[in-house]
C-alpha cells in the first residue's frame, strides 16, 4: 500500500514536496516512479528512482527543477517540485515497480497539485 501526502494549491515559481509513505519491510525491493495526469491528457512518467537510488529519470518537461528521492529507512519516496509551472497543474501518483522490472504494479491515491499563474 502507497500513501501519499503534500500537494496542494501554490503559485507559479513556488515550491511543493510530495510523500509516498510504503507499508510493508521490502522497500528497498522497490524502484519508485511519480506519474501526473492532466486533465484530458494521458498520465506521464515524470520521475524515477532505482531501487539502490543510484539512477534517477525525469522527463524532460521537469528536469531541473524536480527532484526524486529517497529514504528506505523511513519506505518514503519524495518528489520535490521548484519553480513550478501552471502546466504542472495535475494529479500526481506515485508508483512502485517491484525488482525494477518496468512495471508498476502498485498505486497510491494521487494528490491535486494546482499551479496558479
Amino acid at each position: 500500500q502507497l500513501v501519499q501526502s503534500g500537494g496542494g494549491l501554490v503559485q507559479a515559481g513556488g515550491s511543493l514536496r510530495l510523500s509516498c509513505v510504503a507499508s510493508g519491510r521490502t522497500f528497498s525491493h522497490y524502484a519508485m516512479g511519480w506519474f501526473r495526469q492532466a486533465p484530458g491528457k494521458e498520465r506521464e512518467l515524470v520521475a524515477s528512482i532505482s531501487m539502490s537510488g543510484g539512477t534517477t529519470y525525469y522527463a524532460d518537461s521537469v528536469k531541473g527543477r524536480f527532484t526524486i528521492s529517497r529514504d528506505d529507512a523511513k519506505y518514503t519516496a519524495y518528489l520535490l517540485m521548484n519553480n513550478l509551472k501552471p502546466e504542472d497543474t495535475a494529479v500526481y501518483y506515485c508508483a512502485a515497480d517491484k525488482f525494477e522490472t518496468s512495471t508498476y504494479g502498485y498505486w497510491g491515491q494521487g494528490t491535486q497539485v494546482t499551479v496558479s499563474s
